[in-house]
């Protein structure tokens, strides 16, 4: 009867040990030479994010007196509750359609020019690179300063228009100002990690579905699309999250006219007085953000 012999393994060497030792103690070398380079980014991060954000947290559960005084001991839920009143889902209705109403225009305008700018030579694509840049070279207030000229009474637009529609021609203060200001101000928020996506793809997949006979369309569909969705993921998450909780925008260009979340928790805070209502506002905005950071992670944002 024949017998099966079983390959015998090496007992383990008496070397491999302190081999181990080392590397773990390498290891941990490393870990805590990487805790002290950025122990000073980490304390940043906790005195002038975390804290203020704790802050704000504990006042949305204080009570406001009938001076406008916050009271910390009595803590309630009645900050949270008013957040369904309907004034305040008005509101952030309205904050929420401005948003994604802009987040679709930028991507409608952003992703046709980052595929052009990823197409293109080195020299060009480097021209262009610095015209998408060029506005975060100027203040941002002074831009959306430089729109309310734009778009005021005796500006080029209105001018423009006035032969067409009249002389009662209404653009500044509106809807549509907010939603231009917000375009102009975050379309390089869509177009930075849109052409970061495309300029890695591999052209040949596109050259092959074109090869089994589909048209433009059906492989931009098919191929390029799916493979840039990660650059459209974080590109709308990067123009949604700042243009819901915009301020400076709405106030500049809608005026009182087109009130925004931003700017009534502004007025919370500033104008009623009213601290913990505010502050509950910026908690239910923040779990908005966060929220939209997580539907971001969860569809493939890791891989951008």
């Amino acid at each position: 009867m024949a017998t099966t012999l079983e390959p015998r393994t090496a007992p383990p060497s008496h070397d491999a040990a302190p081999e181990l030792g080392l590397e773990a103690d390498a290891e941990r070398a490393e870990s805590r030479r990487g805790l002290l380079i950025g122990l000073p980014s980490l304390a940043y991060l906790v005195v002038f994010f975390a804290l203020p954000l704790l802050i704000v947290l504990v006042y949305s559960f204080a009570t406001r007196s009938r001076t406008g005084r916050t009271i910390l001991g009595d803590w309630n839920l009645d900050s949270y509750a008013r957040l369904f009143d309907p004034l305040v889902l008005e509101i952030a209705l309205r904050s929420l359609w401005l948003a994604l109403l802009t987040t679709a225009i930028s991507l409608a305008f952003g992703y046709p020019f980052a595929y052009y700018l990823a197409t293109r030579s080195p020299r060009i694509r480097g021209i262009l690179l610095v015209l998408v840049m060029i506005p975060f070279w100027s203040n941002f207030l002074v831009r959306t300063y430089a729109w309310r000229v734009i778009l005021g009474r005796d500006g080029p637009f209105v001018r423009l228009l006035e032969p067409v529609l009249g002389t009662d021609v209404q653009l500044l203060f509106t809807p549509f100002a907010v939603v231009l200001g917000l375009v102009y101000g975050y379309m390089p928020f869509m177009i930075l990690p849109l052409y970061a996506t495309i300029e890695r793809l591999d052209f040949s997949l596109v050259e092959a579905a074109r090869d089994l006979y589909a048209s433009g369309w059906q492989a931009f569909a098919k191929v390029t699309w799916p493979l840039s969705r990660p650059g459209v993921i974080a590109g709308s998450l990067l123009v949604f999250i700042p243009s819901f909780g915009a301020y400076v925008t709405p106030e500049i260009l809608g005026g009182g006219r087109t009130t925004m979340l931003g700017s009534y928790i502004v007025r919370q805070f500033l104008s009623a007085r009213d601290w913990p209502f505010g502050s509950a506002l910026s908690v239910a905005v923040l779990l908005v953000m966060l929220a939209a950071a997580v539907v971001y992670l969860r569809s493939g944002g890791r891989n951008l």
